[in-house]
């Protein structure tokens, strides 16, 4: 005979007993559970519990545990690097000789300061930048900054689909448009359809092709005594050309896509260790942030001590016989050539192909993540294209619209001016946002940032405010 609707089925003698103990058991783990969690979450700055924060399997040391830590910092400092990166410090070396090898050596310690804010933030929110940013800004004043975002970075993605294609056809003699459909296809195609954990690995891989740019200037052969004058002994900028000079290394260095993306790693490697619940990875031990902190440490030294190489080559080649009007990167392979010699121009080309491929979905993807966790739609690289299509739709446009705008006749020098410019203006507004929250006990789960690193944080943007200034009145 069937019970009445909503009653329960009486079950006789021990079997109702049996039922009713293991409910009680059921019952109260969830009600211990419960208090647990619940007892942490009215407390916000205190950390999460251990057994939250346990990532699965065994602990690596020596050499394993040190090539395990080159994560989201490694990455994000070596995308830094772009193809557009390297035009503007061949240009400022051809411009300006040796003499800003200097600004490699001051925007190292205030790019890793940065870095190792937004990964904090990343790690210990269990959300991204933007997440972060809309606790302290009102929603409007975040959309204008993120849209400015988006579209100094689809600039930046054309610009070096743009230098690509130049490298791959001087390398093939492919034709260059054909190249730069073919190159932001499968960029577009490769970041929507692989999996984060795909993605990063590929991408560690690829830092490595700036190896080239040291090798090719110790090739030509630097006179390292004027080398380490021209380092630790800075000289002011000289005219309006020198100053916009430095603040385009500086927009370089210090990018606000870079600040978006370092954050959204942190958390897509946290839910590549099985976390993929907020409360599971908010947060962060002492072991975690220390890992951290070398991985950014070596990812910017490594992004910087690039960068000083690149000011070197074209200084020591292109600036001491007289070519100072450099305006794109096949200019400079054209010019180096008859000067440093065929092996020095292949690697210089080679060098951009392996960046390009690293740098691009680093551009799409920061804007991605940055309008997701505004608007709060599902996102992330460890989700289907059906499961985030917003997310996926900002990185397909960008992808696109970059391709697009190779053949409009936009002038690849002027996009990047306008590009650095954006870039100047947003960077200062966003770094004080950043120290704002990384200052903030209670949103960074009592875990704010360390002095010297909100120095180097305030420090930048007065750096960025100060250029940008002097750009337009020098």
């Amino acid at each position: 005979m069937s019970s009445p609707p909503g009653s329960r089925r009486q079950l006789p003698g021990r079997e109702a007993g049996q039922a009713q103990s293991a409910g009680e058991v059921r019952a109260g783990t969830i009600e211990r559970l419960s208090r647990d969690v619940l007892a942490w979450s009215v407390k916000p700055e205190s950390p999460p519990p251990a057994n939250l924060r346990k990532p699965p399997g065994k602990e690596k040391r020596g050499l394993g545990r040190f090539l395990a830590c080159l994560g989201p910092g490694f990455i994000t400092g070596a995308a830094d690097d772009d193809p557009s990166g390297i035009a503007t410090y061949s240009i400022a070396g051809a411009q300006a000789g040796t003499s800003l090898l200097w600004s490699a050596l001051f925007t190292w310690p205030l790019m890793m300061a940065v870095q190792t804010v937004c990964a904090r933030i990343g790690m210990v929110t269990g959300e991204g930048l933007a997440h972060s940013l809309r606790a302290k800004f009102p929603r409007p004043l975040l959309i204008v900054a993120i849209a400015a975002l988006w579209i100094a970075n689809t600039i930046n993605v054309a610009a070096d689909l743009s230098a690509m294609a130049d490298a791959g056809a001087m390398l093939t003699h492919v034709p260059a448009p054909l190249l730069v459909v073919l190159f932001g296809g499968f960029i577009t195609y490769a970041t929507v359809r692989f999996s984060y954990a795909r993605i990063a690995g590929i991408l560690k891989w690829l830092a490595l092709a700036l190896t080239a740019y040291i090798a090719t200037a110790l090739i030509v052969g630097p006179d390292w005594k004027q080398v380490v004058h021209d380092t630790f002994l800075p000289s002011w900028p000289r005219g309006h050309a020198q100053w916009s000079t430095l603040v385009a290394i500086l927009g370089t260095t210090i990018s606000p896509y870079l600040f978006f993306w370092q954050s959204a790693q942190e958390v897509e490697e946290e839910k590549k260790l099985g976390r993929a619940v907020i409360l599971r990875r908010q947060g962060a031990t002492k072991k975690e942030l220390a890992a951290r902190r070398l991985d950014v440490g070596i990812g910017t030294f490594f992004s910087n001590l690039v960068m000083f190489f690149i000011i070197l080559t074209t200084a020591l080649t292109l600036h001491v016989h007289g070519i100072v009007r450099i305006e794109t990167t096949r200019q400079v392979t054209e010019a180096l050539r008859p000067l440093a010699g065929n092996f020095t121009v292949l690697l210089y080309t080679l060098g951009l192909l392996g960046v390009g491929f690293l740098a691009i979905p680093t551009l799409t993807g920061s804007a991605a993540y940055a309008f997701a966790e505004t608007f709060r739609w599902s996102h992330g690289l460890d989700r289907k294209f059906v499961q985030a299509r917003l997310f996926y739709l900002i990185i397909v446009l960008s992808g696109l619209i970059g391709i697009g705008l190779n053949f409009a006749h936009v002038s690849p020098v002027s996009a990047l001016y306008w590009s650095a410019v954006i870039n100047g203006l947003l960077a200062p507004f966003l770094l004080v946002g950043i120290f704002w929250v990384a200052c903030d006990a209670k949103l960074m789960r009592g875990l704010p940032a360390s002095k010297w690193a909100l120095a180097g944080v305030a420090v930048a943007a007065l750096a960025m405010f100060v250029a940008g200034v002097a750009m337009f009145l020098v």
